[in-house]
């Protein structure tokens, strides 16, 4: 069985940070790959960060390079999603996804 768990999203001031978490259980996520998207309302799903294999090299979206950083810690089976200066146009559901299994999201809101 495999699991993914998103938590840490919230309203957050214009400027505020937040980290999100995603924990996986069924598997560990040493030798994975995995990424975070988003999907605000009414639009399409898009990724946003990726952390590739053994965690070597990172992808970011044009939209939130230089302001959200993707990491893990495989002692926890868990990886993050660092998201600074957060504004309204972050808002949305934030995904995580490793292999072809999905979390259930976590709902952050970019107040304006």
């Amino acid at each position: 069985q495999v699991q993914l768990v998103e938590s840490g999203g919230e309203l957050v001031q214009p400027g505020g940070s937040l980290r999100l978490s995603c924990t996986v259980s069924g598997f560990a996520i040493s030798r994975d790959g995995m990424s975070w998207y988003r999907q605000a309302p009414g639009k399409e799903r898009e990724l946003v960060a990726v952390i590739n294999t053994f965690g070597h090299s990172t992808y970011y979206a044009d939209s939130v390079k230089s302001r959200f950083t993707i990491y893990r810690d495989n002692d926890k089976n868990t990886k993050y999603l660092q998201m600074n200066s957060l504004n309204s146009r972050d808002t949305g559901m934030y995904y995580c996804s490793v292999r072809k299994f999905w979390g259930q999201g976590t709902q952050v809101t970019g107040s304006s």
